[in-house]
């Protein structure tokens, strides 16, 4: 997701850890060593060896890791490859091992530990060494595909080929229809070849999860919420429910706009969805590039962070060329040019930590600043994508301290500052749950690590970016009320349908209610029935539409981010609550405020050691996942939707499947 630049899989292989989007995976000598039996330890004692175990090979496996992305070359690839083939070997023999004591005697965190312990990563591997290395193959090839996409039109020396960043800026920047509609198509005709290759991998990750005791590798997936796996899709269901209204308020407005810009006959597709490839979104799931048509109010209490920041760079890059002297060569100009790159990322990144200090937390280590990639390096191929690390496990007060890093190539944006709010939220939680046994150093579920910086973002309002001298005096007034509503409705509130049908997908191909005949068929479905999108053009099953997201080629769960996204809202009310504000939700700011730093940390430091019902309770109140908050804060910008959609026809029809179809899918209610 561009506008939050989540944690993905760090891991070649992707077999991500369900501890937190970037976590923790083991070393290759370890591996070797773990024995295939312990008959004489008890449980506790089996737990606290693993523990001991995990912590000791964790460095050697996050080191391999961190140089496959930041130094992305054959070697490194074959190094991650093949620890993480090591890895997922040492994980099944302990939890082979840990079969031994069902039904044993055990203290609480021993049992907890062991039910962590086989829900570590997301992509199951079979025991029998072939499968288990040919699995591995294919995961990497198709993230590796998916990484190496473009989309190539024209022959000889007048071929051109675009890559996805190229792609993704057509649909944002342009506002021809033909163009838009070709990198959409261009894009989404890249994933077609790893159909097969992905249909061999949920067999063989269905195998995996079978061995472990799980139906397949769906219901593995949905056992991880401290709760019947069962239930996960309605309790998901029932918070859509919630936010469902909101989001066709926003959709209706949505395209009376693209209809008003393009005209009815291209700016909506039969039954009232919206064309695929007119959102500013290679994927629908967020719409914040289409501001230049969406803003309610033109200008109206504007900030221009951007602005504010390149400001910073340029003061940055005057000191350096004066450093560097009158006549100096292009050489000198040019360095002088990367320091103050490099410094003005720096200070951006104190700016964000600032506001963790202000709430009681600590600093963050020095050895963040000297391990940290800020800018993109110019010697060699990195992976940008913004990424949050813990390569130790340290800081529990012994002799090795945190080595804790993100990952970014940081420019002086908008997009880029609250980015790295969002980054040090993972960066925090790490270091306060790091004192915990191995096997507990997690999100109390895997939603709460996406949702602890976005909480902190949901607080940059502002009066605060004008306390820290960021903005001046912002404006107050309903208009520019309603148009910083917008913007975050336009990230936020566009996301939420997308963020639950990419698993329901995945969970039907995981449990064969949706065959590899049917792959494209009932992808579009839940695009229709969710989003009230569909592709423009008819997409049959030559194609494999799913698979031109990186989620589905690199394995990520993404029930998370659906998650993380009611929860950022429940702690942003309880943390605003904490700090004995009142008044309108959206303009709570706890910026400087101990007793929600209190909480909050508090809260970081129980990791998954307990159930997170009960992790969630001590910081909000309640036990029960809950979009009230949510819709609390988007009041204002609810009812506006309202008064601009009066006399439309709100609400879509999905197209009737056809006869073969497993299910129909859903109509949506019209409302007015």
């Amino acid at each position: 997701m561009n506008h939050r630049h989540l944690l993905l899989a760090v891991a070649v292989g992707a077999a991500v850890l369900s501890l937190s989007a970037c976590k923790k995976q083991a070393s290759p000598e370890a591996a070797v060593s773990a024995p295939k039996s312990a008959p004489a330890e008890s449980a506790d004692q089996f737990i606290a060896r693993v523990n001991a175990e995990y912590k000791a090979m964790y460095p050697e496996m996050t080191s391999a890791q961190w140089l496959s992305s930041t130094y992305i070359n054959d070697d490194s690839a074959r190094v991650a490859a093949k620890a993480n083939e090591r890895w997922l070997t040492a994980l099944n023999q302990w939890i082979e091992q840990a079969g031994q004591y069902d039904g044993q005697p055990m203290s609480a965190d021993t049992a907890r530990a062991i039910h962590l312990l086989k829900l570590m990563t997301s992509m199951p591997a079979p025991r029998d060494p072939a499968k288990l290395a040919e699995l591995t193959r294919i995961a990497t090839k198709m993230e590796g595909d998916y990484g190496a996409g473009q989309y190539c039109v024209g022959e000889g020396d007048a071929r051109q080929c675009r890559q996805l960043g190229e792609l993704e800026q057509t649909l944002a920047r342009s506002r021809d229809y033909a163009k838009q509609l070709d990198a959409w198509q261009g894009w989404h005709g890249t994933a077609a070849p790893m159909r097969q290759e992905y249909q061999r991998f949920v067999e063989l990750v269905n195998e995996g999860a079978r061995e472990m005791g799980f139906a397949d590798a769906g219901q593995m997936w949905r056992s991880g919420y401290d709760m019947p796996a069962d239930q996960i899709g309605p309790e998901t269901d029932r918070l859509w429910e919630q936010v469902k209204p909101l989001y066709e308020q926003l959709h209706c407005y949505t395209r009376a706009k693209l209809d008003t810009a393009y005209g009815k006959d291209r700016g909506e597709v039969a039954g009232g969805l919206i064309p695929a490839h007119l959102t500013g979104n290679m994927w629908q799931q967020d719409w914040s590039n289409l501001w230049d048509m969406l803003e309610p109010y033109p200008g109206a209490g504007s900030l221009d962070i951007t602005a504010a920041l390149e400001k910073q760079y340029q003061g940055n890059l005057g000191t350096a060329l004066a450093k560097a002297g009158t006549g100096a060569t292009v050489e000198k100009l040019f360095k002088a040019q990367r320091e103050a790159e490099l410094a003005t990322a720096r200070q951006m990144t104190e700016r964000a930590q600032d506001f963790y200090v202000s709430l009681g937390m600590p600093k963050l280590p020095e050895s963040y600043w000297a391990n940290t990639q800020f800018i993109k390096p110019l010697d060699r191929n990195v992976v940008c994508h913004a990424s949050a690390w813990d390569m130790n496990m340290g800081g529990d007060g012994k002799a090795i301290g945190p080595d804790v890093r993100t990952k970014m190539c940081i420019t002086p944006t908008e997009e880029n500052f609250t980015t790295i709010y969002h980054e040090l939220g993972h960066i925090y939680y790490d270091l306060a749950y790091n004192p915990l046994p191995p096997l507990f150093q997690g999100g109390a579920n895997d939603g709460f690590h996406e949702a602890i910086g976005d909480t902190i973002v949901l607080a940059m309002t502002p009066r605060y970016l004008n306390s820290i001298g960021l903005v001046g005096k912002p404006q107050e007034s309903r208009e520019a009320t309603i148009n910083a509503q917008m913007r975050m409705a336009l990230s936020g509130v566009s996301f939420l349908p997308f963020g639950l049908m990419i698993d329901r997908w995945r969970w039907g191909v995981f449990d064969g209610s949706i065959t590899p005949d049917q792959y494209n068929q009932k992808w579009w479905e839940l695009k229709a029935r969710y989003q009230g999108v569909a592709p423009a053009t008819a997409r049959g099953e030559e194609f494999f539409d799913a698979g031109a997201k990186y989620h589905v080629p690199g394995n990520t769960p993404y029930t998370r981010y659906f998650l993380a996204r009611i929860l950022q809202y429940q702690f942003y009310k309880g943390l605003c609550d904490a700090s004995g504000y009142t008044g309108p939700l959206n303009e709570c700011s706890f910026y400087g405020n101990k007793e929600a730093g209190q909480k909050f940390w508090a809260m970081l430091s129980k990791g998954a050691s307990q159930p997170w019902q009960a992790t969630l309770k001590e910081l909000t109140g309640t036990d029960k996942l809950d979009a009230a908050p949510m819709l609390e804060y988007f009041t204002p910008v609810q009812e506006w939707l309202k008064q601009q959609n009066q006399g439309q026809m709100c609400g879509w029809t999905a197209p009737a499947a056809p006869a073969t179809a497993a299910a129909a899918p859903a109509k949506q209610p019209a409302t007015h």
